[in-house]
């Protein structure tokens, strides 16, 4: 469930980054780190795979949901950190016109 859920996203971001106008919403940070997300849980699967077989394709109700769970936990730190890297960065100057007081 961690690889779908992650790979969903990392979908979703990279269209949102090909219909871009501009890059003031540093989006292909965002697709950087559902990729790499992909394929850690993609090295993940595969080497699980190794080790249980065909025990791999049936997996617990619990154990699916607590992947279900890590999965959306990853989708929201990458969130958070993808915010910080806007407040940060403040292409468009929001951020120091409230901290300064100025328009």
């Amino acid at each position: 469930m961690t690889l779908l859920i992650t790979v969903f996203a990392a979908v979703v971001s990279t269209v949102c980054w090909y219909n871009r106008r501009d890059d003031s919403l540093h989006i292909g940070a965002l697709c950087a780190m559902f990729w790499g997300a992909s394929l850690m849980w993609l090295a993940d699967a595969i080497f699980e795979y190794a080790e249980l077989g065909a025990d791999y394709f049936a997996p617990a109700a619990g154990d699916m949901l607590n992947d279900s769970f890590l999965g959306l936990a990853v989708i929201a730190l990458a969130l958070v950190v993808w915010t910080v890297i806007i407040l940060v960065k403040d292409s468009r100057g929001v951020v120091r016109a409230a901290l300064t007081g100025k328009k």
